[in-house]
């Protein structure tokens, strides 16, 4: 009696989807973890700076290597699903990467009521001016100028401008010190997380055509029905998506579980040695908010050069600028509430100085958003306020 398509389906998905690569990754991950924990013990500060050294670069290590893990599978589930879906999952796994990491630090040994303003302020500057510079001059360069979806790139925008706003300069403003009232707290949290679920409702629903790839992609940019020309492939419902493939869409998200409780566990021993080599060189202490934020962005960085290779610029906006929304509008409420559960006081406020790169970056990426098309000289502009953004860290 043959077997039935769901029963035949179940082993060859599981097969597709974990792969030898995903076997090993999830090894080395939770061997790490066992590892860590019985070496923890062992280890109290100060460790030996050799020792450190190499505890720091092998935790890094497998954090990142168990990250990329994490966006393949959500690019996997994105190339299935298409944007603005895909995109969205590859984004949000990234964002909760960043979220346990910065939780970590705080919740660790030391004083670290800035850290989440400098890990959300360093992915502000590392996405919207390193990575979408790198981006534009890329695509620029390969293919000249291409068009973006501007009414979708305006509403990333316009929610970036009121988060960062709301996130950064009302502390300085209405707070004690940069730190946020309970209640004051409690409100900037509530409207943000509402903010956001009403961006996701749109992005998702009605507004979802407002999130491909813009017409008018030179032919040997374009993949078949992006051309302009014909218009875009026939897109399916997404409801028939899921229908089809359930499996995968239950086996790649248990699989993207499995690869992140390692980086869920390695977090915390990264902030105690991170903590202890940070205070021995006398590094600004926002430089453990850039260390992570590159921890976090360097799998999606790679994923946004080969969208802007391949002449993808919308792709390019939903990855960097979404990417951004989402940290934005889950990380500030996220630490808000922490902070609230557990007493500890958190610093939102920003410098003057980055208030004013923030300012510039916005406006900047709004006039960039505006243009009919884009290309090498508006990448060039993000570029030179990232190395600006260098210049202040360090000064």
């Amino acid at each position: 009696m043959p077997s039935s398509p769901a029963r035949s389906q179940a082993p060859s998905t599981w097969r597709t989807v974990l792969t030898r690569a995903a076997i090993t990754r999830l090894a080395v991950g939770w061997c790490a973890v066992l590892l860590g924990a019985l070496a923890a013990p062992l280890l109290p500060p100060p460790v030996p700076a050799p020792l450190l050294i190499g505890a720091l670069a092998m935790i890094i290590g497998v954090i990142l290597w168990c990250a990329f893990g994490v966006v393949h599978e959500a690019e996997a589930l994105a190339h299935r699903l298409g944007d603005p879906y895909g995109t969205l999952i590859l984004t949000l796994s990234v964002v909760v990467i960043e979220v346990i990491l910065i939780a970590s630090v705080m919740l660790g040994p030391g004083d670290h009521t800035t850290i989440a303003r400098d890990s959300v302020m360093a992915v502000s500057m590392i996405i919207l001016n390193l990575v979408v510079g790198m981006c534009l001059v890329i695509s620029g360069l390969r293919y000249g100028n291409l068009p973006v979806n501007r009414v979708g790139t305006s509403a990333y925008l316009v929610m970036l401008a009121v988060l960062i706003t709301t996130g950064f300069a009302l502390p300085a403003v209405i707070g004690t010190d940069g730190v946020l009232g309970s209640g004051q707290a409690m409100v900037v949290a509530t409207l943000t997380i509402g903010l956001y679920a009403v961006f996701l409702w749109r992005q998702t629903g009605a507004q979802a055509a407002d999130f491909r790839e813009a017409p008018g992609i030179p032919p040997s940019a374009a993949r078949p029905g992006q051309d302009g020309t014909d218009g875009e492939a026939p897109r399916r419902p997404i409801g028939d998506v899921v229908a089809e493939h359930r499996s995968e869409l239950l086996a790649r998200p248990a699989l993207l579980v499995a690869t992140v409780l390692p980086i869920v566990l390695l977090a915390q021993h990264m902030a105690t040695l991170l903590d202890d080599g940070l205070g021995r060189l006398g590094a600004p202490v926002a430089l453990a908010g850039v260390l992570i934020a590159l921890i976090v962005f360097t799998s999606e960085t790679l994923t946004a050069v080969r969208a802007a290779r391949g002449g993808e610029m919308q792709r390019v906006v939903n990855l960097c600028h979404g990417a951004l929304v989402s940290t934005v509008g889950l990380t500030i409420p996220t630490v808000l509430v922490i902070s609230l559960l557990t007493g500890q006081q958190v610093v939102f406020a920003e410098s003057p100085a980055n208030l004013l790169l923030l300012a510039a970056t916005l406006a900047v990426s709004a006039l960039v958003g505006s243009s009919p098309r884009v290309g090498a000289i508006h990448g060039a502009v993000h570029l030179m306020l990232f190395a600006i953004y260098g210049l202040v860290l360090f000064s």
